[in-house]
């Protein structure tokens, strides 16, 4: 195979950050790429930000916090920010920090600071950091794979929040730990804020699918990124496909929600470098398939035999999303939360199964912890019955600053309110401040149905970790001052109450998210959470197709629902692909409910 170098390897930057809406593709291809630049004689690390990070999937190897090597491929280290790992190592630099003289009060103090799940974040950050503000060049090219966007900003937008912050406070405390301890951690803050806003040194490649949604993602992250000073941006649509046979009314559809999809594209994005990707017939998993991605290969196989796969299956009939909302709704009030890796389709089904459950005569609060939310765009109208809410980390930031302020500020003289007030402007209130609105939104499940559409994995397991954080707190806190074991009940119980709440895993008929999935399931289930139930969305193998490429893929799905019928989940619903996206209330309304009103009754 011949190779044709796209253009955003024409002239690589030494740090390049792939990001984009959860499923497009991210890992996939800055995997593909820091292959192609070990493989033609550059020293390169590819960076994982995303907590619930695959590239130990894809390159089989088995990732940890410090850089390693990749068999097979010379020149090419990985390394993984593990949250968990780095908020450890964080926490006991910060102690060493401390002056000789500190008391065991004090170290204790700190600790007590340091546990928050706002620590786990910023120790990430940390981590990030010294990457960006890194002068051995050791590496020619440093690859992030990160978050799905919403983190992604997050990420990204720290440097800038912290390099401000600490230039005006060097009093008081924060998840950062004592702030007059922290100019070494401030001057590698503002070189990492240097490296970013610098083109030559920095890229970012806006990763996309040919869909409406992955676009506006695409455009709305290029323009924050872009008042943050990230200026040098690329695009890349993946997944790009062709019919080869127009009267496949499957795979014309998908053609033709492609090209729709590129027609509208956002004009920040036109402006853009782009490339395209096609669809190929595999996952990309393995050495072969991911230096295979960027080859100049054909995208459909020559010769496929329709199997019998690639007709409808007809075992999968009655496993539908009206099915779903039907054992949701024989009770009439609980926590719903759908949960799942970007890209998959949770705030599709979470709108299906909210309006599914209205119609039953429910009273039902839809909200979203997704910084990249897209409930409004989904649904395209309001409903009689449906509350739609977004927990915006920002104005719970506000309203957070303002109720610590309202609480406090009365005891306090002008100074240690200014002093109060400096430490509730630190990034890392915005964790806390998310937790306590998530809670609240939990709680009001006792008396009717909250459908909760979460955060791309890795996110969602930071917010269940704040959970478990806050749980043990809570009890700690309460057996100190009464002297009796505990009688609350914490966000995090409720979690594990099966009769409240039910946990959705939403996943693809792929290799990769159903991997995802199965990692969440057992996260959970550590933490004494039970699913109850997945939902496979975007079957190609319920709707039947014969087209080449997409019957070669079909082979791949079938393997994954015999995975996940024998042995993953305790119950499976399936989403076929729809020749007509389920955006807006009447495509929505026929996933969860019309097909009960029509004969399910």
């Amino acid at each position: 195979m011949n190779t044709t170098t796209p253009n955003w390897l024409t002239h690589p930057t030494r740090f390049m950050f792939f990001t984009g809406k959860g499923g497009v593709g991210k890992t996939s291809l800055s995997t593909a790429t820091a292959i192609h630049l070990a493989d033609s004689g550059k020293r390169v690390l590819l960076v994982s930000t995303d907590a619930a990070s695959n590239l130990d999937v894809m390159l089989n190897i088995t990732l940890s916090n410090h850089p390693g090597p990749v068999p097979g491929v010379p020149g090419l280290d990985v390394l993984n920010i593990d949250p968990d790992e780095a908020a450890q190592a964080y926490r006991q630099r910060v102690i060493a920090q401390m002056p000789a003289q500190t008391s065991d009060a004090e170290k204790a103090t700190v600790r007590e600071q340091l546990s928050g799940a706002c620590t786990t974040e910023i120790a990430s950050f940390d981590e990030f950091s010294s990457l960006l503000a890194d002068a051995s060049h050791r590496y020619d090219h440093v690859i992030f794979d990160t978050a799905p966007s919403g983190h992604t900003l997050r990420l990204l937008s720290l440097p800038k929040a912290w390099s401000g912050f600490l230039a005006d406070n060097d009093q008081g405390a924060s998840c950062l730990g004592p702030h007059s301890g922290l100019k070494m951690q401030e001057t590698r803050f503002n070189q990492a804020l240097a490296a970013l806003s610098d083109p030559k040194l920095t890229s970012v490649e806006l990763i996309t699918r040919p869909e409406v949604s992955a676009l506006a993602e695409a455009a709305r992250t290029s323009e924050e990124l872009q008042s943050l000073g990230l200026s040098n941006q690329r695009l890349i649509v993946n997944g790009v496909f062709h019919a080869s046979n127009p009267l496949d009314a499957v795979a014309s559809a998908i053609e033709q929600q492609g090209q729709s999809a590129m027609a509208q594209m956002p004009e920040v994005l036109r402006h853009l470098t782009r490339d395209e990707v096609p669809l190929r017939a595999i996952d990309n998993v393995g050495l072969p398939a991911l230096r295979a991605l960027l080859m100049d290969a054909p995208a459909q196989p020559q010769h496929a035999e329709a199997p019998m796969s690639a007709m409808k299956d007809k075992t999968l009939e009655g496993m539908n999303m009206a099915a779903l909302v039907a054992e949701l709704a024989t009770q009439d009030h609980g926590l719903i939360m759908v949960m799942g890796k970007g890209g998959v389709g949770k705030t599709t089904v979470a709108a299906a199964l909210a309006l599914g459950l209205v119609a039953r005569g429910n009273t039902v609060h839809l909200s979203t912890t997704d910084p990249a939310a897209h409930l409004t765009q989904t649904l395209g109208a309001q409903v009689p019955g449906l509350q739609v809410s977004r927990i915006d980390p920002k104005v719970e930031t506000q309203n957070y600053i303002a109720k610590i302020m309202a609480a406090k500020g009365p005891a306090l003289d002008a100074n240690e309110k200014a002093l109060l007030l400096e430490d509730l402007q630190s990034p890392c209130t915005e964790e806390v401040a998310v937790f306590h609105a998530f809670s609240h939104i939990v709680a009001q499940a006792r008396s009717s149905f909250v459908v909760l559409d979460t955060a791309p994995t890795g996110h969602s397991l930071l917010l269940m970790d704040a959970a478990g954080a806050y749980h043990r707190q809570m009890l700690s806190s309460y057996e100190q001052h009464t002297g009796t074991a505990a009688k609350i009940i914490t966000p995090l119980m409720r979690l594990q109450d099966a009769s409240y709440t039910r946990i959705i895993l939403v996943t693809l008929p792929e290799a990769t998210p159903v991997l995802q999935a199965a990692a969440l399931q057992e996260d959970l289930r550590r933490a004494k959470i039970e699913p109850y139930a997945w939902v496979m969305n975007r079957s190609v193998l319920a709707a039947g197709t014969q087209d080449p490429l997409l019957v070669a893929r079909l082979k791949g799905e079938a393997q994954q629902m015999k995975k996940i019928r024998q042995g993953l989940a305790k119950k499976i619903f399936v989403i076929p692909f729809l020749t007509t996206p389920p955006v807006g209330l009447q495509a929505l309304r026929q996933l969860g409910y019309e097909s009960y009103e029509q004969g399910d009754k």
